[in-house]
């Protein structure tokens, strides 16, 4: 039985804006549940082709299944920063439609508890998107030196009292290996002041060691880069983020790309710029999908087409 959950945000808005085209060749980054997938494949179908990437095998699984009736669709497992030289297997020099990259974590794998994400679930020091890796969450909370976890947790999580939590892991794992969420998340409230918040005290740190763990900021900066040189003239790339960190650095590629002059001389040697904004503030959820689901609120949609 398939009790693989997930919510595609902003499903419309960000499929719309990839102005899909039949006959045309399309991107999704995160196959996740299939719902970006799907939607591209309908608006695409019979003649156009999509390649949808993702490395976590039950999300695989899920999709290949709901997906099944499209014969123009490829599923690569592998992560999306692999995708140059995946498309060169396929023989697709060129992305002639457009790219979605949708870089939240599914419903499914934050709140299966086994897959260790949640404090609220107890389970294995984990946060693997791909289950095949070496690397884990525990890895993290047990081998890194203390400067470092302070680094992570104040560059990744935000959390303003990083240095408390760090010490106290150190001193904790110094006499037992801390090996589940429930012992971190304990550990942590018993490491910061007593203050009201609707955001649980852990919530910060899971973040940033999810972060860590899949090197997720260092992977979308990537990602970008490798899109720009393989998205045709016209194609559009349309980027889905969830937090502050991640949406900065997509501000910040787009804004660059876009710019007449890079180089601020009294005489501009720049390229002419790689892309244009298709919209100068990000997209947000509807209300109703707040509603629908309360995760989403922290979406952000950026679009940007290719012009040269």
């Amino acid at each position: 039985m398939d009790d693989f959950k997930h919510y595609t945000v902003m499903l419309n808005e960000a499929v719309d804006a990839l102005e899909c085209q039949d006959g045309k060749i399309y991107v999704d980054c995160t196959l996740g549940g299939g719902g970006h997938s799907e939607l591209i494949l309908k608006r695409i179908s019979p003649n156009g082709r999509l390649i949808s990437f993702d490395i976590d095998d039950e999300a695989i699984a899920h999709s290949r299944e709901r997906l099944k009736d499209y014969p123009n669709l490829t599923i690569v497992k592998s992560s999306y920063t692999n995708m140059k030289e995946e498309l060169k297997k396929l023989g697709i020099e060129k992305i002639t439609g457009g790219v979605l990259l949708d870089l939240g974590a599914s419903y499914h794998q934050l709140t299966k508890a086994e897959r260790g994400f949640s404090f609220s679930k107890d389970a294995p020091l984990d946060m693997r998107f791909n289950m095949d890796a070496d690397f884990s969450a525990y890895d993290v909370v047990n081998t890194y030196k203390e400067d470092e976890l302070v680094r992570i947790f104040s560059e990744y999580g935000e959390e303003r009292f990083s240095k408390r939590i760090a010490k106290k892991i150190v001193e904790v794992r110094a006499q037992k290996k801390i090996e589940t969420t429930g012992e971190l998340a304990a550990l942590i409230v018993s490491a910061v002041p007593k203050i009201k918040s609707a955001i649980h005290p852990a919530t910060r740190v899971f973040q940033a060691i999810r972060i860590e763990v899949n090197s997720e900021l260092k992977n979308v900066n990537f990602v970008l880069h490798d899109i720009l040189d393989l998205i045709d003239v016209g194609g559009i790339i349309s980027v889905i983020s969830f937090h502050s960190l991640e949406d900065r650095i997509v501000k910040k590629f787009f804004k660059f790309e876009s710019q007449k002059c890079r180089c601020n001389d009294m005489i501009c040697k720049c390229p002419p710029p790689k892309i244009e904004l298709v919209n100068k503030k990000p997209i947000e959820a509807s209300d109703e999908e707040i509603r629908e689901n309360p995760p989403s609120r922290s979406a952000k949609l950026r679009v940007a087409r290719c012009i040269s």
